[in-house]
Parts: structure tokens; sequence; C-alpha cells
């Protein structure tokens, strides 16, 4: 892997067709946690290496319970990213975010539920603890911000943004109690992913694309996969735009000093680790916690 800043890139599969690409290849990356969500898309722009992790999986096979958020995070890790890029669809759960606007949402409210998702590395012999009371990178996002503007859209540059476990959209109770609140946007995985990308000390941050007004707005019909996809096809030159922008911003800004770059710097609590634990974090923790003694 050359010296050459690495930014991964999270969403839907058509990103990674972006103009000006060279040494586009495909890679398939195994992690400790198992395989990511298909094969990862990796290309060159100038001075930047983009890594493309296509979320639900080739053909949206992969229910946003079921995306293997952990491996994907580890991938792009082993792969030297410093940066992950997340573009996602959202509803929107304020009159002044009009669907096709794009929003970015600087806090989280977890509804999403134990079970499949894996919303840590740490456990199994190893525990931690990271700081995410500022969810989001807030050097990335002004990146993004910088990025967005002048792409012919509207911009909301803050935001709260709620993580529902899904596939199914939120009854309209659940949508008028998000709103109650304050909440600005729904979504369904910016959660674990933001938690992992932090904890393996990753500058994360998401550009959530509104594409309804989920179903609280009793003059609008209820979200349908027909209308997202509809909103999604219309915006993703601009996706692909924004994140173009946003790695060329990357490629001149200086060496990462913000909080996330050393979130694992005391956050581990166990005091002996086992080999093999240490084996499966060690690429998580290793710069921080040295190897434990045979």
């Amino acid at each position: 892997m050359s010296a050459r800043r690495v930014i991964g890139v999270i969403g839907g599969s058509g990103l990674y067709e972006l103009s000006g690409l060279t040494n586009v290849h495909e890679q398939r990356v195994e992690t400790p946690f198992g395989s990511p969500s298909d094969t990862l898309h990796i290309g060159d722009l100038d001075d930047v290496r983009l890594v493309f992790v296509p979320r639900h999986g080739r053909g949206h096979r992969l229910t946003p319970s079921e995306v293997p958020y952990a491996a994907n995070i580890h991938a792009l890790k082993q792969l030297g990213a410093e940066y992950v890029l997340s573009v996602s669809a959202v509803g929107s759960l304020r009159e002044e975010i009009h669907p096709g606007h794009v929003v970015l949402p600087d806090q989280l409210i977890d509804r999403t539920r134990s079970g499949p998702r894996r919303n840590t590395f740490f456990g199994e012999g190893v525990v931690g603890h990271i700081a995410f009371a500022e969810p989001f990178c807030h050097d990335l996002r002004n990146i993004l911000l910088g990025a967005v503007q002048g792409c012919g859209t509207t911009v909301h540059p803050h935001g709260t943004l709620v993580v529902m476990e899904g596939p199914a959209f939120s009854t309209r109770a659940e949508s008028h109690l998000y709103r109650s609140w304050g909440a600005h946007i729904i979504g369904m995985t910016a959660l674990p992913e933001a938690k992992l990308a932090r904890e393996a000390e990753l500058c994360y941050a998401t550009l959530a694309l509104s594409t309804d007004y989920d179903c609280w707005r009793a003059e609008e019909d209820a979200v349908s996969v027909d209308a997202v996809v509809a909103v999604l096809k219309r915006n993703i030159e601009l996706a692909r735009g924004v994140v173009r922008r946003a790695a060329l911003l990357i490629a001149k800004t200086p060496p990462r000093t913000c909080a996330c770059s050393r979130a694992i710097e005391h956050a581990v609590m166990t005091h002996e680790i086992a080999p093999r634990d240490y084996a499966r974090m060690q690429l998580i923790i290793g710069r921080h916690i040295p190897p434990p003694t045979q």
C-alpha cells in the first residue's frame, strides 16, 4: 500500500463509477470478523486512493440488520483507510428538509436492537470503552460541507439522525415520537457503522440524502421503496460529485489531529489479554497496547 491518503466510501454500488479513477480493481478481503458485504472496489484519484464498499452487497442482497458492519470497517482499516464517507438514504422528520436535500448529521439516536448487528469490536476477552459524545468527525464533516456547497442542492449542515432497525419503515406513531425528540432525519445503517469506525480510529461522516417525509406528514403518501429509489437515482450524480470533491479536499489536509485518530488511546480496560484475543484485535488496539508476553 502506498503512502497516499486512503478514503473508504460506504454506500450504493453506483458510487464507484467516478470519472478520473485510475488503477481500478476489485479486491476480496477477509477479516477476523468475517467477510465484508462484497468485494471492495479500489481506484486512485490523483493522490488519493478510494476504497468503495457496497454496503448492502452487489444487487442489494443484505437487509440493514444483515450488513456485516464490523467486517466492512475492519476491511477498510486493513487497506489503510483513515477516513470513511458514508452515503445513506434517509427520511425527513422536518418540514424544511425536503426530498432531494442533503443533511450532514452531527448527532445520533440509536433505535437498533441487539442481535445480528455486531456493534463493537470489543468483547470475548478484550474490554474497551470509547468516547462517543460526538459520533461524527467534526473535521470530516467540515470537509463534506465544503464539498457539497455549490452542488446545486440545499444542504443542512447539522441534524440528529435516528437509526432504526428496519427493514420495515416507521409507524406513524413512531415518526411523530422521533419528531417530538427533536430528531431531523431517520435511517437504518449509521449504527453500528459510526461506533465501529470510532473504535477503529477512523474519521467518519455521513452524507445523508433525504428521499421522503417518512410517514408523519399527513398530506404526503407514506414512504415507499419506489419513492426512495426514484430520489436516489436523481441524486447519484450529486453523491459522486460530493465524494470526488471531498477526496480532493482531504488530499490537501494536514495529518489528522482529531480525537477520532486516538480514540483507543485510553479506552482499553483489560490488563492481561490472551495472545489469541490480541491477534484478533491487533489492528484495532495494537498502536496503543503492546502484544502480550509469551
